[in-house]
């Protein structure tokens, strides 16, 4: 089995602070994707929005599009309003011939909000999570008689954060929802990637590797800090520098044909955490981990 490595570009520019990476041009951040040895990048809010601008740029440097960010507000929203919302990015995405769009419902997030703690983040009622999984079937279904899947992903501070948020979504809602299994957050938030690999692996379609400073981790949650704090204060970054071991879940994941994207992803400040360095860290050692477990990395 083979795998295809990439990588977010939030090491170099952070979409929810501009003020962090704000002056990084998108040029710098492709090249040092490429250079680093990875074959595609996720989309970010510095990105040409239509594809006759972004296809060229991709191919200057060699990558392709792995997918990207979309945050949705379902909770808020019919299904026919996130349908129109969601337009640009689909034909953006179908055009890129990117494999999935990674889906994430953000209503009342404490994500971009300095001043929320970590245990303020929202959640919801048993009627509202039967509507909700309703909602994001039916938008799974279109996505995907669209061409591009619907990769759920559970993030920090919003509604689906937990292990036990993310099995009651995948078990509650149709084979139109995949997921996207992001180590990190899993986590962050207490839970086991590897127990949800196992349980669900047939809806994992896209994987987020992103590692933590263990020390932060506890800290974070011992404080309550808030999202934001905790990411500044360095609690994430990538595979190769901290606490995880992912020989484990590749390994698993090559057992089972996953032949998806491993695509690295760590919200640092880049003054701090040098974008091309932590790059070449994550790379080189998800290609170690890869040969290790006999996982063909593919460019």
């Amino acid at each position: 089995m083979s795998v295809k490595l990439g990588i977010a570009p939030i090491a170099w520019s952070n979409d929810d602070m501009p003020e962090l990476g704000g002056d990084t041009p998108l040029e710098q951040c492709l090249s040092e994707a490429s250079e680093a040895g990875f074959s595609g990048i996720e989309s970010g809010g510095k990105f040409p929005k239509k594809s006759n601008e972004l296809i060229p740029l991709l191919k200057k440097y060699n990558l392709k599009l792995c997918s990207g960010w979309y945050g949705a507000n379902l909770r808020i929203n019919s299904v026919k309003e996130e349908i129109e919302l969601v337009q640009d990015q689909l034909k953006l995405f179908q055009d890129c011939n990117a494999p999935c769009i990674v889906f994430a419902e953000v209503s009342d997030s404490i994500a971009g909000d300095p001043k929320r703690s970590l245990s303020t983040r929202p959640k919801m009622s048993d009627q509202e999570w039967r509507n909700f999984c309703v909602k994001i079937s039916e938008i799974g279904k279109y996505l995907e008689d669209q061409g591009m899947p619907l990769a759920y992903h559970h993030h920090m501070g919003t509604v689906i954060e937990s292990q036990q948020d993310t099995e009651r979504l995948l078990e509650n809602t149709t084979d139109h929802v995949k997921l996207i299994l992001d180590t990190g957050h899993m986590l962050f938030s207490g839970g086991n990637f590897i127990e949800i690999a196992k349980n669900f692996r047939e809806k994992i379609i896209h994987v987020h590797c992103k590692d933590m400073r263990e020390n932060i981790l506890k800290k974070s949650l011992q404080e309550d800090l808030s999202f934001q704090q905790a990411f500044l204060q360095g609690a994430f970054t990538v595979p190769g520098d901290g606490c995880i071991d992912y020989k484990p879940l590749l390994n698993f994941l090559k057992k089972s044909d996953y032949e998806g994207w491993l695509v690295v992803e760590a919200e640092q400040d880049p003054s701090k955490a040098n974008p091309l360095e932590y790059a070449k860290i994550g790379y080189n050692y998800l290609s170690k981990v890869c040969k290790d477990v006999n996982l063909i990395v593919k460019s």
